[in-house]
């Protein structure tokens, strides 16, 4: 079991199986729009991080994830639990799971999924090679945002043209767009998107994120 994590108010549990808290979830939980009483849902929700993230920004949320790791949906529970908070963790793939949430029941979806295709030899490991899609992310993202809510995501800039074409393909415009890099002299290594469903052509680009290596 690694070492617990303070975020904010709320004490995070990490299991030695769930995908270690890093800057990516950290940099997407502070740049999706929360506004109170939002129904937010994380896909691939991992032990809760996000949702405890959130939570500490805003603490009228409506909390709840999918994730398909059994152990990993246990831990988001116990999480959430243990810092005295409420919310709904679904275990499956998120292909079968989302078909029978509500359509429109969320007003913010929120995702930090695989980053490389299957097979493509990017770095990370298996934990972030796909097994869904990008597609499928911006899928279910599209099904369960109701109009004009939000899909906040973390991914890489190589992949921003694929990103947008299957956010468009299912109702979602990319609205705001933030690039991530270590220092001046290295190229992006994280991009963060938020999109709203059924929303106005039009995209702001925020200025570069600057975070120093550790």
């Amino acid at each position: 079991m690694r070492a617990p994590e303070q975020l904010g108010p709320y004490r995070y549990r990490q299991s030695d199986t769930c995908f270690p808290l890093g800057q990516d979830s950290l940099a997407l939980a502070a740049f999706a729009t929360v506004r109170r009483g939002d129904v937010v849902c994380d896909l691939g929700c991992g032990g809760g991080a996000l949702l405890l993230l959130l939570a500490g920004r805003e603490s009228t949320l409506t909390l709840s994830g999918v994730e398909i790791s059994t152990e990993d949906s246990a831990l988001a529970r116990q999480n959430l639990a243990e810092n005295g908070l409420t919310g709904t963790i679904y275990t499956g793939d998120l292909r079968q799971v989302c078909k029978t949430l509500p359509a429109g029941g969320y007003s913010l979806v929120v995702a930090n999924p695989p980053y490389f295709r299957a097979g493509s030899g990017g770095d990370g490991g298996a934990a972030r090679m796909e097994e869904a899609t990008l597609d499928d992310w911006c899928a279910a993202a599209g099904r369960l945002v109701k109009n004009g809510g939000r899909f906040a995501l973390v991914h890489r800039p190589e992949r921003l043209a694929e990103l947008f074409a299957a956010l468009t393909a299912h109702g979602l415009e990319p609205k705001r767009l933030q690039l991530v890099q270590h220092d001046q002299d290295t190229p992006p290594s994280a991009a963060l998107v938020e999109a709203v469903r059924q929303g106005r052509p039009g995209l702001k680009v925020l200025p570069v994120q600057l975070r120093n290596r550790r």
